[in-house]
């Protein structure tokens, strides 16, 4: 176990560098960099100025050693100029005598934003707490209903209980977020239709709208009216796929040879399903549900922006939006530990809960 997990990080490392460096590539290239030049400086700067901008401010290296500077395992560029010197590790609040030599992602200095005006680290430490948050509710509503109905389904195979089931699945898996989420916003966050107009008239309700159509006031204060529809348009969407899978794994449980011998030897159903075949059906959607993490840093950017919540979703819209390099490149380093780790988490729980598996 102990080699596997150190060649799994070697290959993890590898990996992360190897995709951070294609999105480094992608996001510094010179049509991007002239746009930041001119909005850094000035719109009517001519292509002389952008030239000597790019060149005070370190984008004239090579992107080998621009890439190296970002990781912090270079030197941070400097410049002599008439304002003295400035460079990469060097700010107003540190002389340039003082200033470390390394100063980039392994020391922890993601660089500052150029939208936000402020650190990187702040903006995406806020906004990862933030979808933080919608993550644990997504995955506390999403993971115990899928598997329920993929448990039930799976049970009673080719019955109306599964037929039923499985097309809720069906239906869910093939709603986009975007769709769900506006039908839910129409059903319940508007004034003028749905059911928030029927119920104000009752006097069921307090304000003119049952849930709020925007999460901006979770970011403080999260409540069940405007934190419950971005939940709800998340976890519905992955909650089928779930679904289907544990219906699958369940099926073929329930038609083995031990469930039969068990069912013969006069063990109730709900004994032989609890003690039998659940713990052997989940063993397959534990990679579905450890897969998700991924699939939810996704699924956010568009329900974030849909609801107006500013967490990692929201904040990649923007720094894409608005050509903000460093942001976008904080933010593929943590979409790409994300996806290692939930995977290398998949794979070590998936060879513990499965006997059969075994790591050479």
């Amino acid at each position: 176990m102990l080699m596997f997990l150190l060649r799994r990080f070697g290959i993890m490392v590898l990996t992360a560098l190897c995709l951070t460096f294609i999105v480094f590539f992608l996001t510094n290239l010179t049509p991007n960099l002239e746009k930041l030049a001119r909005s850094e400086g000035s719109v009517r700067m001519s292509d002389e100025q952008v030239t000597s901008w790019l060149a005070q401010n370190g984008y004239a290296q090579p992107l080998v050693v621009r890439y190296g500077e970002w990781l912090g395992v270079m030197p941070g560029w400097t410049v002599s100029g008439a304002e003295g010197v400035t460079g990469r590790c060097i700010d107003s609040a540190t002389p340039a005598e003082a200033a470390p030599r390394f100063c980039g992602i392994i020391q922890g200095d993601w660089g500052q934003s150029s939208v936000f005006k402020r650190p990187v680290s702040e903006i995406l430490g806020r906004a990862l707490g933030a979808t933080g948050w919608l993550m644990l509710w997504v995955m506390i509503v999403m993971v115990p209903s899928a598997l329920a109905l993929g448990v039930l389904a799976g049970m009673r195979e080719g019955s109306r209980t599964d037929r039923v089931l499985s097309t809720v699945a069906i239906a869910t898996t093939a709603t986009p977020e975007y769709v769900s989420g506006v039908i839910f916003i129409v059903i319940f966050a508007s004034a003028t239709a749905g059911v928030s107009p029927m119920l104000a008239e009752m006097g069921w309700i307090e304000g003119r709208t049952l849930f709020q159509g925007t999460a901006t006031s979770a970011m403080d204060n999260i409540t069940f009216w405007n934190f419950g529809l971005p939940v709800i348009t998340v976890a519905l969407y992955g909650m089928g796929y779930i679904a289907r899978m544990t219906r699958a794994s369940m099926t073929e449980v329930m038609t083995a040879q031990y469930i039969r011998t068990a069912r013969l030897k006069g063990v109730r159903f709900r004994d032989v399903v609890i003690r039998h075949a659940l713990r052997n059906a989940l063993i397959a959607p534990f990679t579905v549900i450890m897969l998700q993490f991924p699939w939810l840093l996704n699924g956010v950017v568009i329900v974030e922006t849909l609801f107006n919540y500013k967490g990692f979703g929201w904040t990649l819209v923007q720094g894409a939006g608005n050509n903000d390099i460093e942001l976008l490149l904080a933010c593929s380093v943590v979409a790409v530990i994300v996806v290692l780790v939930t995977q290398l988490i998949s794979d070590i729980g998936y060879a513990l809960l499965n006997p059969r598996i075994r790591i050479s």
